[in-house]
């Protein structure tokens, strides 16, 4: 694709986290490429692009084996309009500019670098590569600014350091703790998915204790901030030792398992839907007449201020609930064939494996899971036998007789 695009007289570069982990020997999730092309003019040179995104538009290649490649016509910052110099939040980002210009709108000094494929260099404006050998997590440009351009680079600034094993630059530290309020600013479910992305990084023990450390729960979800305690580190800590045992991610860390990780150990009720119990305040104004309270939809569950989809939470009941089943495995054969064939079986093992502590019972189930030949029935079974079908008994007919 990138030599595509040079054929066409284009620049084209890698860009952005792919580089920084390829210079650290690491596997990068995936790729993204800068170039000077715009859109349209991707869209005729790709057969397989697709345009997505409204306030910037962003060209998706896809290929055959599923695999996304995301291009981007270099950007440059948005010069602030009259009378909004004061409001350093940015709702805009779509003028177009040149390589340098895109490297110095980035966030972090360690992603502000470029590789050109047309003499294997790495093109560093911003400080990048020896940030990277001192192992740094540097903003680029004055940080104070750029974290109240974006309040979602001071979790990503934490959550970055913690994967990388790097160290924050103390001024960028010290814009954090300033600016941690400002936090509360950004999108909920923008939020609640960068608390999924550490999640399923392998490094969420670390990076929720420094976003602990530094107080930026606490604006966004107080009870995460209160519940942050062994019980919390403990399954975070499990949590990352699975996902660590596999070079990508697993599609076994389904969001119920990741929300249970984080919600679990606090003790927040998963049964009780009152607003109190996820971190809201209860309504104060009287039901309208003739409002039935148990008619009233429960308020949709939420983590702080960030929302928890329904169907996560009620899989993660599910998944649960069947822990008890699973930790018995004295079922009759029926039994076992009931169970590894529900639907929420595999995420139920996969919650055991991850906080389970009982690897002789996961061994177990995976056994039964892959058809192995199931336990025989014995007269321990809770008193059942062998299971037999009956065989239906045939109904007389009875013929009234005919009339004449």
């Amino acid at each position: 694709m990138l030599y595509r695009l040079r054929t066409a007289g284009y620049k084209g570069y890698l860009v952005g986290g792919s580089v920084r982990d390829l210079m650290l020997s690491r596997a990068p999730k995936d790729f993204d490429v800068g170039t000077d092309a715009h859109p349209q003019a991707l869209r005729k040179l790709f057969r397989n692009c697709r345009l997505i995104g409204r306030r910037f538009r962003l060209a998706h290649i896809l290929f055959a084996n599923g695999k996304v490649i995301e291009v981007a016509t270099f950007r440059r910052r948005a010069d602030p309009a009259e009378g909004e110099a004061a409001e350093l939040l940015q709702t805009s980002d779509n003028t177009f500019g040149t390589p340098r210009e895109d490297a110095f709108r980035r966030d972090f000094t360690i992603n502000g670098l470029f590789y050109d494929i047309a003499d294997f260099s790495v093109i560093d404006y911003v400080g990048g590569l020896e940030d990277l050998r001192a192992g740094v997590v540097r903003s680029i440009g004055d940080p104070h600014v750029r974290v109240c351009e974006d309040p979602v680079r001071m979790i990503r600034a934490i959550a970055l350091a913690a994967r990388l094993d790097f160290a924050i630059e103390p001024e960028l530290l010290d814009a954090i703790r300033t600016h941690r309020h400002e936090i509360s600013k950004s999108s909920p479910p923008r939020l609640m998915e960068e608390y999924y992305k550490i999640l399923r990084a392998g490094a969420s023990e670390k990076a929720f204790r420094g976003l602990a450390e530094v107080g930026l729960l606490e604006p966004i979800s107080a009870e995460l901030h209160r519940g942050a305690d062994d019980a919390l580190w403990r399954s975070l800590g499990e949590l990352d030792a699975y996902r660590l045992r596999f070079g990508s991610l697993p599609d076994t860390l389904t969001n119920p398992i990741l929300l249970g990780s984080l919600i679990v150990p606090m003790g927040i009720s998963l049964q009780r839907r009152r607003a109190e119990d996820w971190g809201q305040t209860p309504p104060q104004h009287p039901a309208p007449p003739g409002d039935r309270p148990e008619r009233r939809r429960a308020p949709a569950p939420r983590l702080g201020t960030l929302p928890i989809a329904r169907r996560d939470l009620e899989r993660l009941q599910q998944v649960l609930g069947l822990q008890r089943r699973l930790f018995d495995t004295s079922h009759s054969v029926r039994g076992h064939r009931g169970l590894v064939h529900r639907s929420v079986f595999r995420e139920a093992l996969t919650w055991l494996e991850v906080h389970g502590g009982n690897p002789a019972i996961v061994d177990y189930w995976n056994t039964q899971a892959t058809g192995a030949p199931a336990p025989q029935a014995t007269a321990d079974d809770a008193g059942e036998q062998p299971f037999r079908r009956r065989r239906r008994r045939r109904r007389r007919r009875h013929f009234a007789p005919q009339g004449h």
